[in-house]
């Protein structure tokens, strides 16, 4: 079987978080993002359910404030940003 690379983003503490919990059961993230792709595969859906209850980006505020930013850019009045990465900017 071919092999190949995926490449994400992950905030630094989640990772060294996730590094971790990995290494406390006995794998490394490579293996436990396999795992979990493979499961979604295999039930064809997230394993899991995704709430964003708790989680501020999901809030009625922070929904409302992003809609209507969305709202703007598709009225042609958005500003366009370089995209600068951490270290690189």
């Amino acid at each position: 079987m071919s092999q190949t690379t995926l490449s994400i983003r992950m905030d630094a503490d989640i990772k060294k978080r996730f590094d971790a919990f990995c290494a406390d059961a006995g794998m490394n993230a490579t293996v436990a993002v396999n795992m979990f792709a493979r499961a979604v595969l295999r039930e064809q859906r997230i394993p899991f359910e995704i709430s964003g209850s708790d989680d501020p980006f999901y809030s009625v505020k922070n929904q409302t404030r992003l809609k209507a930013a969305m709202e703007q850019l598709d009225a042609g009045k958005g500003v366009s940003h370089e995209l600068f990465e951490a270290g690189n900017g």
